[in-house]
C-alpha cells in the first residue's frame, strides 16, 4: 500500500472537486478529503447517495460540503460552465479536482462492442474529464497551488484482452494527463497524475469480477493516503506522474 502519514489539516482551506462522489472509491475520497479540512464538492448522477456522503461528512463535523447532480454520460458544455460559474461564485478557487467517476462497459472481444456502449464509455470515462477539466482550469488557476488527479487503472498502462473501450478510455486519461502535465510543468501552479487504484472493494470491481470474494479485497478508504498525498502540499513538485495506490 502506498505509504504516507498525512497531518490531519493537510487539506484545510482547499476546496476539492470529486467526480462519483457517491460510492466507491469517490465516496471514500470524499470523506477523506473532509476528515483533512477540505470542503468538498461532491459530483454524481445519484442525489440520494450524495446526501448520504453529504450528511456523513457534516455529522463529522468537517467543513460543510456542496452538492451537484451531474450525469457526465449526458452533461453537456453548458452544465460545466455553470457548474465552474457557481464554484467561482461560492468560492472564487478550486484547490483539487479528482476525475473518479466511470463506467465499466462491456468485457468482450474489442469487434463484439456496440458502438453505442464504445461511445458511452468513452463520453463518461474520458470526454467528461476533458470538458470538466476545461471548464475549471480558470478556478484552478486562481488556487496557491492546484492539483488534478486521474483515476486510471492497470489496463490502461497495459492493454489486456477482453477489456475492450474500458482500457481504451484509461489509455486515454493517461494521455490526457501527461499532455496536460507538461503544459502546466513550469509555467503554473496546476500539477496533473494519475493513480491506478489496484483491485479494490467496489461495486465495479464486482462487476468485472463476479466470482471474486470482496472481502479479501481492500476497501476503498484504505487506499487513501495516495489520493491525499497528491491532494496535498507535500505533493507540489510531482507533476506527469503515474502513480499506483498498491
Amino acid at each position: 500500500m502506498f505509504d504516507y502519514q498525512a497531518p490531519t489539516d493537510l487539506l484545510r482551506d482547499k476546496v476539492i472537486l470529486v467526480t462519483g462522489a457517491g460510492d466507491g472509491i469517490g465516496k471514500a475520497c470524499a470523506l477523506s478529503c473532509a476528515a483533512h479540512g477540505a470542503t468538498v464538492v461532491l459530483v454524481g448522477r445519484t442525489l440520494g447517495k450524495l446526501e448520504a456522503v453529504y450528511d456523513a461528512i457534516e455529522a463529522s463535523g468537517h467543513p460543510q460540503p456542496g452538492l451537484c447532480v451531474l450525469d457526465l454520460l449526458t452533461a453537456t458544455e453548458k452544465d460545466y460552465d455553470d457548474l465552474a460559474d457557481q464554484l467561482f461564485d461560492t468560492f472564487g478557487k478550486l484547490d483539487g479536482l479528482v476525475h473518479n467517476a466511470g463506467v465499466l462497459g462491456p468485457r468482450t472481444l474489442m469487434d463484439q462492442v456496440k458502438p453505442e456502449a464504445w461511445l458511452q464509455v468513452m463520453q463518461v470515462n474520458m470526454n467528461a474529464p476533458f470538458m470538466l477539466t476545461r471548464a475549471m482550469m480558470p478556478l484552478l488557476r486562481a488556487a496557491d497551488d492546484a492539483s488534478v488527479v486521474c483515476v486510471s487503472s492497470s489496463v490502461g498502462r497495459t492493454g489486456r484482452a477482453y477489456w475492450g473501450p474500458y482500457a481504451v478510455s484509461k489509455f486515454a486519461l493517461e494521455g490526457f494527463m501527461q499532455v496536460l502535465a507538461d503544459e502546466q510543468d513550469g509555467t503554473s501552479k496546476i500539477r496533473v497524475n494519475s493513480i491506478n487504484p489496484g483491485a479494490t472493494r467496489t461495486a465495479m470491481r464486482a462487476e468485472a469480477y463476479p466470482s471474486e470474494e470482496p472481502a479479501k479485497l481492500p476497501a476503498p478508504m484504505d487506499i487513501m493516503p495516495v489520493f491525499i498525498y497528491l491532494l496535498g502540499a507535500d505533493s507540489l513538485t510531482v507533476n506527469g506522474q503515474a502513480l499506483d495506490a498498491q
